[in-house]
């Protein structure tokens, strides 16, 4: 399964708009960053209470990121 589609899955239990919820993968020569886009409503959800929601979904993003050999970085970007 891709990194990207995970975290769409993820994050789309979370929130109330699951319609709105996108995964951009932008690939560099030795990382890649994920542009997570979610409803301004929907933005503390995904963040969770003191960044704990954000925490492990970041944890699960680099677990994926040392078994591939890659690193991952995700960024939770509130647009629409």
């Amino acid at each position: 399964m891709e990194v990207r589609a995970l975290i769409e899955e993820i994050v789309k239990a979370l929130v109330d708009n699951p319609d709105q919820v996108e995964c951009v993968e932008i690939q560099g020569t030795q990382s890649c960053v994920l542009e997570l886009h979610v409803a301004p409503s929907d933005v503390g959800k995904v963040i969770g209470k003191r960044g704990v929601h954000a925490d492990a979904i970041r944890r699960l993003v680099h677990a994926i990121g040392g078994k591939r050999k890659r690193r991952y970085v995700l960024e939770i970007i509130e647009d629409r």
